[in-house]
């Protein structure tokens, strides 16, 4: 199995005395970017935050994204949903492209955690304001980066009983 997938954890504790780069930033960005999308649609935008007042307000408007307190840096995935073909797939085509995030960052040595905004009505308001993000543009999610200042045990999820084969 991939090493990043098997070794990535959602981390909540950040080491505040190395901050993420905005080479490493854009190296997280790139990848995804590469992520599948519906008909390549690629339906997203980015905001890189790095500035330590903006983190501490994600923690004060999102309830579970405590852990900005620590993180040097915060990705919000924001959606550009689609008219026509490939309408309704932009929230799969934007978790591919966090997923990508995830890995990759494991793979630079860094940790972090997925935290939803996207469908929460009232998240979804406070981010709007926070980011000045337009309709009908979505902050989808934040994802808090930084280096890991704890390691979260392995644990296993392959659950037999959750799969049906057809052969």
């Amino acid at each position: 199995m991939n090493t990043a997938i098997n070794n990535r954890r959602s981390i909540r504790k950040y080491k505040s005395e190395k901050p993420v780069t905005k080479d490493q930033l854009r190296q997280l960005l790139e990848a995804a970017m590469l992520a599948p999308s519906a008909c390549n649609s690629r339906p997203w935008e980015f905001i890189a935050i790095t500035k330590r007042e903006t983190l501490d307000e994600i923690v004060k408007i999102h309830p579970y994204a405590k852990m900005c307190e620590t993180a040097t840096a915060a990705i919000i995935v924001v959606a550009i949903p689609q008219e026509g073909q490939p309408e309704g797939y932009f929230s799969q085509d934007c978790a591919a492209a966090t997923q990508n995030i995830l890995l990759e960052a494991v793979s630079m040595g860094l940790g972090t955690c997925w935290c939803g905004v996207y469908p929460r009505d009232e998240r979804v308001a406070f981010f709007r304001k926070l980011f000045n993000i337009k309709e009908p543009k979505i902050p989808f999610n934040v994802i808090a980066i930084g280096t890991p200042d704890e390691a979260p045990e392995q644990r296993g999820f392959f659950d037999e009983a959750r799969v049906t084969y057809i052969e």
